[in-house]
């Protein structure tokens, strides 16, 4: 009861909050604000670019009003010159009939004279004929029956013959009844240009008589106006159509746009001859960039949405054909296609965006679906091969990835690629690095979290844990880089192929067949290609880093490559390297073998992997402080066997490449500064490496020997070694490190005799055809 009564008393705790859940959460709200921020940051990059395209509308709308508005001056001074043409008509009028009203008065107060005064007064003739009276009322029949032609033709042979028509002095009033009747035949004339129904003959035939009326700017306004009626009127007949081909809809729009430009321009010039007139085709100049731009919006609202294919495909079209009719207009004197790349090259760049930003999301998204994208690809086979020695979350990352690049770059066209080639390499580039960096998740070791935070809500990575599946990963991503995309490349660049035109097959036992482009017909591509390398070393040299660690330490975190070695242990009277050498000479037969299996048919990898193993070991022990501080150390005896150890460790190494038909000479410089960083240590602490080892050639025969007895499975070396290492020890020569000279620096890659031995198949798979220096090796190489 006791007991109870204090269990009362203590506070009760209902629940306790672990401390992942805290982490978890504020882990959330932290990618949840970052994704905030990306999207207001995206919202605010398309409310500038709409405020540029704004600004260049309002721009072109402000040339046009500024245009218009010297039109309207030019008519407000025609106005102004029939006004006071009117008003001289008018006072010409009053005087004229206040002196016939002063001589009728006169007259009448003759009442003898009153009947002559009728038979006389000019006010009532009968007899007397008018002809320009006469003239006059012709016009007014003609024009009243519209017979616009025969009232033209008799106006203008008037004003040519009439002497008072052709001055500029007082305008009298027979000038100015004769202007009333030309602004009536204008009027019909315009009348007959406007109808909707007009044909092109009725219309060429209005505006030759307005020309021949003066009335030339009126006309060319007409004719502009006529072949922009009639364009819209065809435009939107076709726009209902525009759903059923959204991959071509573009084509049937530019055609209609610049066909009709072409043949508006060619008007233009054989009425108004633009030659002579730079007014007029300054004016057509103008009106075919508004009709560009409204091609331009026509496509962007008519496109399937901007992240898929369809839209990608007819930005390439509307871009390819659009430029195209550019360049055949330029004879004509109609420069447009810079225009037309400044309005249109913002969408295409947005959809290039949008559909890499979608080619994320399906790749690495596995949850994700995309029903268009191809199964039956060439490229399906090729990457499943890997599939069976690892884990198929990472294969078919690798089939999706080619997929979607693939069916990207075959929307391009061959002009698209001109303009925006270097935009879309650059964003294959960023999609296979995040590829890398997807992989290297995969890798044992990898524990970071970030730099690919789509990963962490969708994918479930699974660890590549045993050798063969990561060398599947890393076949998968060299497949990709050395054969796949460059195979697609040359279908989109459509240049040709090194030895002979390749086809760039999946068989890449012969280097020769690997598609390899021309850097000389695409120079972006070089510079592509060079940081699609250094994005594929990553992965290579993380798996070589986490290898050779994993073999320098145990799991209890002790070193295996101790200066200890060197410091303490006897000298050995076989003359082999050091058990960690050994035990690497080991591993990498194993792991030789088993890429074998995994990468057959990529001798290339297998040769740039193992090499680059190899130097990993020799450039971690040159980095090492640790290892450097104990020999450094004055109360550490050092003995000249200990150096003599260390310098046929190191020749054993460069000798493991040379032998296995590796790139060695990269090895042999990182070997060199390990050997000469320990001859400086050793001569400072009174060590003369000069008198105590023997030559240089003696270090590489030991090196050579102790792999053939590593591979024969035997430590006693035959009497012909003995003695041969007796007669090197007596000799007093002196050390000569390995260095490169210049002709050696000109061979591709030297390898020893025994390279040829069937012992070490594993190791000899590299043909000894096939031994130059991989295209893809570190830029010291």
């Amino acid at each position: 009861m006791e007991s109870s009564e204090e269990e009362d008393d203590l506070p009760s705790i209902e629940s306790i909050t672990p401390q992942s859940k805290i982490d978890s959460v504020h882990q959330s709200l932290t990618e949840k604000g970052i994704r905030k921020l990306c999207c207001e940051l995206l919202d605010l990059k398309d409310a500038v670019e709409n405020m540029c395209g704004d600004m260049r509308t309002k721009y072109l709308a402000f040339l046009r009003i500024s245009e218009e508005a010297v039109e309207m001056e030019h008519e407000l001074v025609e106005l102004r010159k029939h006004i006071s043409s009117q008003g001289i008509l008018v006072q010409d009028l009053m005087s004229g009939l206040g002196r016939e009203m002063d001589e009728w008065k006169q007259s009448a107060g003759d009442a003898d004279d009153s009947d002559s005064f009728e038979d006389n007064d000019p006010l009532f003739p009968n007899e007397i004929t008018d002809p320009k009276s006469e003239f006059l009322e012709k016009i007014d029949i003609l024009l009243a029956e519209h017979k616009v032609d025969e009232a033209l033709e008799a106006m203008d042979t008037e004003e040519r013959n009439n002497q008072e028509l052709k001055g500029t002095g007082d305008t009298s009033s027979y000038k100015s009844a004769f202007m009333e009747r030309k602004a009536v035949l204008e009027d019909q004339l315009l009348r007959i240009a406007k109808q909707p129904s007009v044909s092109v003959s009725e219309l060429k035939h209005a505006l030759n008589g307005l020309i021949k009326l003066g009335k030339g700017p009126s006309a060319h306004q007409l004719l502009l106006k006529f072949y922009a009626t009639s364009l819209h009127r065809r435009i939107e007949a076709f726009l209902p159509s525009c759903s059923t081909c959204p991959n071509t809809f573009p084509a049937t729009l530019s055609k209609l746009v610049f066909s009709n430009i072409s043949l508006a321009a060619k008007e233009s010039a054989a009425l108004f001859g633009d030659d002579d007139n730079p007014a007029y085709s300054n004016k057509v100049v103008q009106w075919a960039e508004r009709e560009v731009e409204y091609l331009v919006r026509l496509v962007k609202e008519n496109a399937a949405p901007s992240e898929t294919v369809y839209a990608l495909r007819a930005a390439s079209v509307c871009l390819q054909d659009c430029l195209n009719y550019c360049k055949v207009l330029e004879p004509q004197g109609l420069i447009l296609s810079k225009l037309f790349l400044v309005l249109f090259r913002p969408y295409v760049e947005e959809v290039l965006e949008l559909n890499f930003r979608r080619a994320r999301k399906v790749i690495f998204d596995l949850n994700e679906t995309d029903e268009g994208l191809e199964s039956s690809s060439d490229f399906v086979a090729v990457l499943s091969e890997f599939a069976i020695a690892s884990d198929t979350t990472m294969t078919d990352c690798s089939i999706r990835f080619m997929q979607i690049v693939q069916d990207i770059l075959e929307q391009l066209t061959h002009v698209a690629v001109l303009h925006f080639g270097e935009s879309v390499l650059a964003r294959v580039l960023q999609l296979y690095d995040k590829y890398i960096d997807f992989l290297i998740k995969a890798l044992p070791g990898h524990a970071d979290e970030d730099g690919l935070p789509e990963l962490q809500d969708h994918t479930i990575l699974t660890r590549a844990e045993t050798d063969s599946e990561q060398l599947a990963l890393l076949g998968a991503a060299f497949t990709i880089l050395d054969e796949l995309l460059p195979k697609s490349l040359v279908k989109v660049w459509k240049l040709e192929v090194e030895n002979g035109g390749g086809d760039g097959g999946g068989d890449s036992s012969n280097s020769s067949s690997s598609p390899s482009l021309i850097s000389s017909s695409a120079p972006e591509l070089k510079e592509w290609k060079r940081h699609m390398v250094q994005s594929f070393d990553k992965l290579r040299n993380y798996f070589c880093l986490q290898f050779v660690l994993s073999f320098i330490y145990s799991r209890e975190g002790l070193t295996r490559l101790d200066a200890l070695i060197y410091l303490t242990e006897t000298p050995d009277d076989l003359h082999l390297p050091s058990l960690p050498f050994q035990a690497l000479f080991s591993k990498l037969q194993q792991l030789a073998i088993i890429a074998g299996d995994v990468l057959l048919g990529k001798e290339k990898l297998q040769k740039i992997l193992l090499a680059r193993l190899t130097e990993t070991v020799i450039i971690w022990l040159s980095n090492e402080q640790e290892f450097w501080s104990a020999f450094e150390d004055e109360s550490t005896p050092l003995q000249p066997s200990g150096l003599q150890q260390l310098i046929l460790d190191m020749n054993f190494t460069v000798e493991i490449a040379r032998f296995a038909g590796y790139p060695f000479k990269v090895v042999q410089n990182h070997a060199s500064v390990v050997i000469n960083r320990a001859i400086n240590i050793f001569s400072s602490r009174g060590i003369n490496p000069q008198s105590s080892l023997p030559k240089a050639e003696w270090f590489t025969e030991a090196a050579k020997s102790a792999i053939n007895r590593l591979l024969m499975g035997s430590d006693e070396p035959s009497e012909a070694e003995e003695e041969e290492y007796e007669c090197e020890e007596e000799e007093e020569g002196h050390i000569v490190l390995p260095e490169i000279d210049d002709d050696e620096h000109s061979e591709s890659v030297e390898t020893s005799s025994l390279s040829t031995m069937d012992s070490f198949e594993s190791f000899a798979s590299a043909s000894m055809a096939d031994l130059e220096s991989p295209s893809f090796t570190d830029s010291e190489s």
